[in-house]
């Protein structure tokens, strides 16, 4: 009796390291906004970001957490392999954030700043497939 067994090819240099570049950008986008929203006196940054001047402080201090958050999530456990699970979750919830920012803006008519969010929605996105599915990070043993 013969039996078949498939076996998934090992991913590619070339989408490992697609991979870890989109983690990088993305780390340095998310922690960069955060801790400028997280940092900068709301007057100074509603001239950068006018929504900003808009809600309040407690508001666009909370985004900047969240981006800070996905930033760190979406490198540091696949880098330290541990807990690299948290790397496809991070990179989800940058997703999901990166919808609401696009209606967000959509909604305010502005439309001009939309390109970085599909940028940032495309990398995430990427990274989710791969870190979920074709290139996933081993969890460290110790």
């Amino acid at each position: 009796m013969s039996t078949t067994t498939f076996e998934t090819a090992a991913p590619g240099r070339a989408l490992r390291v697609g991979l870890w570049a989109a983690q990088i950008l993305l780390t340095v986008a998310f922690v960069g906004a955060g801790l400028v929203k997280l940092t900068t006196p709301i007057p100074q940054l509603a001239a950068m970001m006018p929504w900003a001047g808009q809600y309040s402080e407690t508001f666009v201090r909370s985004i900047a957490l969240i981006d800070l958050a996905g930033g760190i999530g979406i490198l540091l456990p696949a880098l330290t392999r541990i807990l690299p699970r948290l790397t496809v979750l991070a990179a989800l919830g940058c997703s999901v954030l990166q919808v609401i920012a696009l209606a967000f803006h959509l909604s305010r008519g502005e439309a001009e700043v939309t390109p970085l969010n599909l940028v940032l929605l495309a990398l995430s996105l990427f990274v989710l497939w791969g870190r979920n599915s074709k290139a996933p990070i081993t969890p460290r043993r110790f």
